[in-house]
This record gives structure tokens, C-alpha cells and sequence, in this order.
């Protein structure tokens, strides 16, 4: 099954992009997912192939936010798509069975919409504000989440959920208690100067007795 904690890449450069993931994988991150929205595609499509080999050297997934003809184009693991983006349908289209499909979702309503697409997972957030992205939709904070997944109980949708917004150490206790399967972080793991640490802290709350 899935890894439970995602890291999504940061960087205003490829080479900050680069360091951010390599330093990531190099203590114990097991699933990336690049996003980089400012460079050109020919960077992008560089990044992601020296990405792509570091991560088959760990053994770790590999996933491109929203580009779903990069994803073929190097045979990445799969993509991850906002509600904005491609349609999940058309991206099974392209890529096939194979691939691992992730979408975002802040509502009931796209929960039920990214089940009934068939999509693999859901990223479902924001749990609290990030500067990470931009158009921020609105907050579902621990109440959110409780509420979400007890209705997604109740509807028989059986989906893995990751949280993901501004998610701190401190949170993860209370947010596997909702029902997540795992959580997705940006900030968290690149601000972190001692990331084996936090990494090792962090697999020991994600795969505690929850």
C-alpha cells in the first residue's frame, strides 16, 4: 500500500528544487511529489528525469503535480491533480490503469466526485493556512476532517485520505485519530535542518497504534 507521509516539493530554482528532494530521499523520505509552477517545461522535464532516478534508487513513489504528459513522457509513478487541473478520467486515459492517480479535494461534494472518478487517493486540505499555495481554500482545521471522513463512513466511499495544509509535528496524533490514512507536507520536511530526525519522528507517528 501507499506510503503514509508525502513530501511536496519545494524550490524557487530547479537546483533549489534539486537539494529539497535529494536531502528529503537521502533520510528516509519514501514518496515525492514534485511540483514546481515557475520554471519552463524544458526544466520541469530535466528536474523530473533526475528526480525520477533518485527515487528508483530508494525505491520510493515518485509523482508530478499536475502534468499527467510528463508523467508518461518518463514514466513516473503518477500525478497528482487539483480541481482545476485535468480530469482524472482523461489523465486514466493517457496513463492508463498502471499509474497512481491523486486528487484534491476541500468539500464533501469532491470527495464524491474524485470517488466516483476513480482516482486513488485524496489529498484533502487545507487543514490549517499555508503560504505554500496560492488560492487557498477554506480551512477544515481537526473539526473538518472528523466531520468529512465520519460522512465518507456513512456513504460507503472507501478512498485513502491524506491531509495536507500547514501541518505541524503536534497535529499528526489527532488527525490519524480522525480516520486519514497518512498526511502530505511541504514546509515541514524543508525547513527542517535535521530532516533524518524529523523524518524518523515522523514514520514513528504515522505508523503508531492509532
Amino acid at each position: 500500500m501507499y506510503n503514509k507521509l508525502q513530501y511536496i516539493s519545494q524550490g524557487a530554482t530547479p537546483d533549489e528544487q534539486w537539494f529539497n528532494i535529494q536531502t528529503a530521499l537521502d533520510n528516509g523520505c519514501q514518496w515525492i511529489q514534485l511540483r514546481y509552477k515557475n520554471g519552463t517545461n524544458m526544466e520541469l522535464s530535466a528536474l523530473a528525469t533526475t528526480v525520477k532516478k533518485h527515487c528508483e534508487q530508494y525505491a520510493a513513489t515518485f509523482i508530478i503535480n499536475d502534468n499527467p504528459e510528463l508523467v508518461k513522457q518518463i514514466d513516473a509513478d503518477g500525478v497528482h491533480l487539483g480541481l482545476q487541473d485535468m480530469s482524472v478520467t482523461e489523465a486514466r486515459s493517457l496513463l492508463g490503469t498502471a499509474k497512481i492517480i491523486g486528487g484534491t479535494a476541500n468539500t464533501f461534494e469532491d470527495i464524491e466526485q474524485r470517488f466516483n472518478e476513480q482516482c486513488d487517493y485524496i489529498g484533502l486540505g487545507p487543514y490549517r493556512f499555508t503560504t505554500t499555495k496560492q488560492q487557498l481554500s477554506p480551512v477544515l482545521g481537526t473539526a473538518g476532517y472528523q466531520s468529512l471522513l465520519s460522512r465518507m463512513k456513512t456513504h460507503n466511499i472507501n478512498i485513502p485520505v491524506y491531509a495536507i495544509g500547514g501541518i505541524t509535528m503536534t497535529d499528526i496524533p489527532e488527525l490519524m485519530a480522525t480516520g486519514v490514512y497518512g498526511i502530505a507536507v511541504s514546509g515541514l520536511i524543508t525547513l527542517q535542518d535535521n530532516k533524518k530526525e524529523l523524518l524518523t519522528q515522523l514514520n514513528q507517528q504515522l505508523y503508531g497504534s492509532f
